[in-house]
């Protein structure tokens, strides 16, 4: 308790905070230390009875420490103090002695400062010796260094001066060549630099004569950089990366041979800020482009449409902007950051994009296509390295050390630049000139190495350029392959799958022999093989001629200008200026070809031979087999392309078979035997990331033998995915794919081209299909017609394949004999009539090969090209069995209805046609072919064979002849003319979509060709018809319905006058660069090059088949006869052909009729008396016509009837015909052939309410001898225009 009171006293707290530490003593201690010496007088154990005593006891403790430290402190206290009163003392003695040494260190420090200034003037004039010395050696060193170097820089200086001179002209020439001529093919980059720069010398504007981009806006180490990764070595691909360099918007590759995509891949690949690629049709395309951005890397977009995502706007713009101090762009709806590192590079694979005005000012487009120069060099690399892998190897390699060397070089230069630029006095320091000692040994050094590294290369080069030859035949052949696509979408080839073939044939090819010769022949024949089969029939032989002329081309056997004379009948030349040659027989168009022919130097005196001598080419025309007619005089020793442009102009029909000669003659006949369907080869070149398609033809499905080949090739019940596409069936078909990847199996999607919107989907899953992740036994087969929307890198990496159904009618019929349901043997064997049964089987089977043959002869054949196929034969052979089995007779009707006007003539849309399909078939399903001495043929060639099993009937087929003629489809010899003529026309239309437009070979480049030829035609055509002055001279009467027919002809002629004169005037402006050359105005001067008629006329125009020099002469002649109509009055006899719309003028004859004897016009028919005179009086009802033209028959003048044409004349002037209104009821029979008239040989048009094509005119009956049916199958037609 008293030590709680003390405790809790006022002031207590205090007092031991201010306890002196000096009142303690010994006595004190001692008399704690009984208390402190407890074991339990410690914090711990007091803190448990009570925390202030505890604080107390820890406070007692210290005191007694501090007491037991101070007795040990305070005597050494005492001595300190003592001491520091003797230092004190000491400290005022140094003092004094300090001040008196220091009055003498002043007079010692001016002493050795005089002595100092003495030795330093004595030392700086000892530098300034050794510096002058130095100097003076540093300059002779630098002298010797130099001296080696005088008479590059005198002559750099030199250069120097001429570029400085040079300086705005070529910027000026860099300028346009960067911002416009991207796009543009090297000739016409080299056209406008040309024009350039006469407009610079016009201005008196200084640029260097031998100005190229390359030398003015590139470096050489850049360039030698870029093509070490893979750019092209070829000048235009140069130009193109310096254009990508130097542009300031981003560029948009045109690459449809992944040229340009390949070298941005290897040269960005290793981006350290990131390298991103990306599809224009992905999702994640905004979502990429905003990463790229804000990480500054490079960001490439591929397959690019020709219209742009509109969410890359703000970038194409580069539409930046600063938030802060951050640079900004908006991608989509948000503001991102802008690394200004980030590059973008687009790339279209589209060979001819038209991308629009706004587009090509957003970007800067660069022809990437590959050039002839740069496809050589590659494969020159690639047939040195497979022969000679070590030489290409070390040429690799000679190459990088060459750049390296050369980056050194440039980078010493810009060192020693920099140095001389920093440096005030280079003679002041050795650094300078121990650089410049060291840079000129390292760059002798390298010199050295470069002269030994460019003898090596010498010396390999020379050996590389034995192979030339191969890579240039290579080279040429591609580009033959890629134009193949403008013949038919579903043609296309990669450059890389191209390559691997060339690649593989170097393999393949053996050892032996002349070397260069057998890699060119083995490659050559290896690519037509591979090719072909992914070619229809009749693109075939096309590709081995455009192979065979290519190949004479680079030998030089080949003139441009015959070449495009071949294909296109030649320029257009004006015929009133040459006298026609005295032949009957020589047509109009021959006569023109001849004309035009005169503009070519090589043989422009023909036509003056066949006027000279017009009987000795009447041979060649008359002629069974004009290829083996020698030529008269001089003409017997031409070139053999010379002579297949004379076979061209006298013998087209044997145009194509003299095409077969000349490639037999120059490159062999292995290339006119294309290799047969086989779906084992192609299988071997397909893999799991390649897929296989078979390009459709009608009538034919693969999946029979797609099947087999399953069996055969995965086993016994193997199981195929197949799938039909179509409508919402694209989901499906990605799941099977799915599965079939992982698992391997086989899918099969048929008739790709009926799910169009699928496609870019399918392009899709293509392009995941890599080796490694997807199983190796996987294969996608995939069938299609073809289609312009079938992915072409699909196209391009698989493995196509055509099968077409049999050619020929022996073969047709053999197809159909040997299947189901003629091969089943209850369905043969089971009739209850076998004797008749099997008469009508076969010649329902010989009516099918009938009607499908009867294709090949084009109109004449059918109006229309059905496709007939298999299913329609099928039906008619259930119902005939079915039929025969019903009756107890044969039901002759019912079976001709069913057949002919149901299941064939279900697909028939025109009149025509289906009357020759009946007559065709009358001649099979009829009473006649019961008896065993029937025939089809009246040389007894083709008949039905006698009662037999079916390997009776098989046998019978195989000795049918495989030249079938013309006579088994009722048609005449002429028709075999008309269709080779066809086919020849077919042929050179193919061949010309394939060709450059550049120029005709003759020096007249496109656009003067085009402007010559708009010019030529302007010239010729009239002014307007004057239609107010015509409708007041012809106004309208109810008495005379002709004036209301001339105003409208003239009017419909005006329109189309105006859009010719319109166009071509456009053409021209565009030309000479007043307005924009737009695609239709493209269109129009394409096909004025390629002497055709252009589709917008076409749409203003009558129907016409004639190239464009014979339509413009047409055009003239309608115009003319117009013209004296309006200016004389009604014609006695009307030229129908030159009616614009024909209808209208039968029309107003048949009005004129009616109101004259007031007549129900419906009741009015059409009566017809040919001439044989030619009127000199209008008549006083209907009116008399002329200019028609009988094709299929001729008109005998003796017997005013129809006769069998003659001989190679396929067209054959009809005689004046008056077209007699009468009533119905006064219409008088005899034996007489509904002869169609039409307006061209096409014969069929767009299918008009009436039933008839819009290119059927009217019927006319025309007087024969001969049954009508027998005129029906000849095809027999008039024709306004031929």
């Amino acid at each position: 308790e008293p030590a709680k009171k003390m405790m809790g006293a006022r002031g207590f707290l205090e007092s031991l905070i201010n306890f002196n530490i000096d009142d303690m003593n010994d006595a004190i201690v001692d008399q704690l230390k009984p208390i402190i010496s407890q074991a339990d007088y410690n914090e711990k154990s007091v803190k448990k009875s009570n925390v202030a005593a505890a604080g107390l006891c820890v406070w007692v403790l210290s005191l007694v420490n501090v007491h037991e430290i101070m007795k040990v402190v305070r005597p050494r206290q005492a001595a300190l103090n003592k001491a520091l009163e003797e230092a004190k003392k000491s400290a005022k003695q140094l003092k004094e002695t300090k001040d008196r040494m220091q009055k003498l260190q002043d007079k010692l420090d001016k002493l050795e400062a005089d002595r100092i200034e003495c030795v330093n003037k004595k030392k700086q004039l000892d530098d300034q010796f050794d510096d002058t010395t130095a100097k003076l050696d540093r300059a002779q060193k630098l002298i010797k260094l130099l001296a080696g170097e005088k008479t590059r820089w005198t002559q750099s200086s030199k250069d120097l001066s001429v570029k400085l001179r040079c300086l705005v002209g070529d910027v000026l020439l860099s300028a346009g060549f960067i911002s416009y001529l991207g796009a543009f093919t090297q000739e016409y980059r080299q056209s406008m630099i040309e024009n350039w720069k006469k407009f610079l010398k016009e201005h008196e504007i200084e640029f260097s004569e031998d100005y190229n981009l390359s030398n003015s806006m590139g470096k050489q180490e850049r360039i030698r950089e870029w093509l070490v990764n893979g750019l092209p070595a070829d000048d235009f691909s140069i130009d193109n990366a310096v254009i990508t360099a130097n542009s300031e918007r981003w560029p948009l590759f045109i690459d449809p041979q992944g040229q340009a995509s390949n070298w941005i891949k290897r040269m960005e690949e290793d981006n350290e800020r990131g390298f991103m690629l990306i599809k224009a049709s992905d999702n994640t395309l905004v979502r990429t482009l905003e990463k790229g951005i804000q990480m500054g890397s490079t960001v490439v977009i591929e397959k690019l449409g020709e219209e742009l995502d509109p969410a890359l706007e703000p970038l194409l713009l580069k539409q930046i902007f600063k938030i802060g101090n951050m640079k900004s762009i908006t991608i989509g709806d948000n503001p991102i950051t802008y690394d200004d590192n980030f590059k973008l590079y687009m790339i279209t694979s589209l060979s001819n994009p038209h991308y629009l005005p706004e587009v090509s000012t957003k970007v800067t487009l660069i022809n990437f296509m590959i050039t002839l120069q740069g496809l050589n060099d590659q494969l020159l690399g690639l047939v040195v390295r497979a022969e000679k892998a070590q030489l290409e190897q070390q040429k690799d390699e000679l190459a990088v050390e060459s750049v390296n060397n050369k980056n050194q070089l440039s980078k010493i230069e810009d060192d020693i630049l920099t140095m001389l630029d920093e440096t005030e006095d280079i003679l002041a320091d050795d650094a300078p000139v121990n650089m410049l000692s060291n840079a000129k040994r390292t760059a002798d050094n390298i010199n050295e190495q470069q002269e030994k590294a460019e003898r090596i290369l010498e010396t390999i080069q020379e050996t590389r350029d034995a192979y030339k030859p191969v890579a240039e035949n290579g080279s040429n052949l591609f580009f033959v392959v890629a134009e193949m696509s403008n013949v038919d979408p579903m043609y296309q080839f990669s450059l890389a799958w191209y390559n691997e073939l060339y690649c593989r044939c170097i393999e393949e090819t053996k050892e032996g022999g002349d070397r260069i010769a057998n890699l060119i022949d083995y490659f050559q024949h290896s690519l037509f093989t591979m090719v072909c089969r992914s070619f229809f029939e009749k693109d075939k032989l096309l590709f081995a001629f455009l192979m065979c002329i290519a190949i004479m081309k680079m030998k030089g056997e080949i003139v441009a200008e015959e070449w495009r004379f071949f294909l296109t009948g030649g320029l257009l030349v004006d015929p009133e200026k040459f006298a026609r040659p005295d032949a009957d027989w020589l047509s109009e168009q021959s006569f023109g070809e001849l004309v035009n022919l005169t503009a070519i130097d090589s043989m422009s005196d023909l036509l003056q031979d066949v006027i000279d001598q017009p009987d000795e080419w009447k041979k060649l025309y008359i002629a069974p087999n004009p290829l083996d007619i020698e030529l008269p005089g001089k003409w017997s020793s031409v070139t053999s392309f010379q002579k297949l442009i004379i076979t061209r102009i006298f013998r087209l029909d044997f145009s194509v078979r003299a095409i077969t000669k000349f490639i037999v003659e120059n490159i062999g006949d292995r290339y006119v035997k294309p290799p047969l369907f086989n779906i084992e080869v192609s299988y071997r070149y397909a893999s799991c990331e390649r897929p296989l398609v078979f390009i459709l033809s009608a009538g034919v499905d693969p999946m029979d033998t797609l099947q087999n080949f399953a069996q055969k090739e995965l086993g016994e019940g193997a199981q195929v995915d197949t799938l039909s596409l179509g409508q919402g069936q694209g989901r499906i078909a990605a799941e099977k794919i799915a599965r079939a990847v992982v698992r391997g199996n086989w899918v099969v999607l048929q008739n790709c081209h009926l799910s169009p919107s699928w496609m870019p989907t399918l392009e899709t899953i293509v392009d995941t299909f890599q080796k490694g992740k997807t199983a190796d036994t996987f294969r996608l087969w995939l069938t299609s017609m073809p289609s312009p929307d079938f992915p072409v890198s699909i196209l391009q990496r698989s493995v196509k394949m055509t099968n077409e159904p049999p050619k020929g009618l022996k073969a047709n019929m053999l197809s159909s004999w040997n299947n189901a349901p003629i091969t089943n043997e209850d369905y043969f064997e089971g009739c209850d009539k076998p004797h008749e049964f099997r008469k009508l089987l076969f010649g329902l089977v010989f009516f099918h090969a009938i009607v499908q043959e009867r294709r090949k002869f084009g109109p004449i054949g059918w109006n229309v090209q059905y496709e007939f196929n298999n299913s329609d034969l099928s039906i008619s052979l259930q119902q005939l069995r079915y039929f025969l089995d019903e009756h107890n007779y044969v039901p002759f009707k019912t079976l001709t209805y069913l057949t002919g006007q149901c299941n064939y003539g279900g697909r028939v849309t025109d009149d025509h046609d289906r009357r020759t399909l009946m007559a065709i078939l009358s001649d099979f399903y009829t009473e006649s072919i019961l008896d065993d001495s029937y025939v089809f043929t009246d040389d007894g060639v083709y008949r039905p064979p006698e009662y037999g099993n079916h390997e009776t009937y098989n046998d019978y087929i195989e000795k049918l002849p495989s030249d079938t003629g013309t006579e088994v489809f009722g048609l005449h010899d002429n028709a075999d003319i008309t269709k080779n003529q066809n086919e020849a026309k077919s042929l050179f239309a193919s061949a010309l979509v394939t060709q450059q437009r550049s120029s005709s070979g003759g020096g007249l480049s496109w656009e003067e060709i085009i402007s010559q030829q708009a010019s030529d035609i302007l010239e010729k055509l009239p002014e307007l018809f004057d239609i107010e002055a015509a409708s007041e001279k012809y106004p309208v009467r109810y008495g005379e319905s002709m004036n209301t027919v001339l105003v409208q002809e003239l009017l419909r002629y005006n329109k189309l006058i105006d859009v010719i004169k319109t166009t071509l005037s456009d053409v021209r402006k565009a030309l000479s660069g007043e307005i924009v050359m737009s695609a239709e105005l493209e269109k129009v001067a394409n096909s004025i090059f390629d002497g055709t008629i252009p589709s917008v006329w076409a749409d203003k125009s009558y129907p016409s088949l004639k190239p464009l020099g014979g339509y413009i002469t047409d055009l003239l002649r309608r115009i003319e006869f117009f013209d004296n109509w309006l200016k004389e009055g009604n014609p006695t006899v009307f030229w129908l052909s030159g009616f614009f719309f024909t209808q209208s003028f039968l029309t107003g004859t048949k009005q004129n009729f009616a109101r004259r004897y007031k007549i129900a016009i419906d009741t009015i028919e059409w009566e017809f008396e040919i001439l044989n005179f030619r009127p000199s009086e209008p008549p006083k009802d209907g009116a008399y016509v002329e200019g028609l033209f009988l094709e299929g028959a001729s008109w005998n003048h003796e017997t005013m009837k129809l006769n069998d044409p003659e001989p190679k004349k396929l067209y054959d002037s009809m005689p004046i015909i008056w077209l007699k209104p009468i009533k119905s009821s006064d219409i008088k029979d005899y034996q007489h052939y509904v002869c169609p008239l039409y307006k061209t040989t096409a014969r069929h048009g767009t299918l008009s309410t009436t039933g008839h094509s819009t290119n059927y005119v009217m019927s006319i009956k025309v007087p024969t001898d001969q049954d009508e049916k027998y005129w029906v199958k000849r095809g027999t037609a008039m024709i306004c225009t031929v």
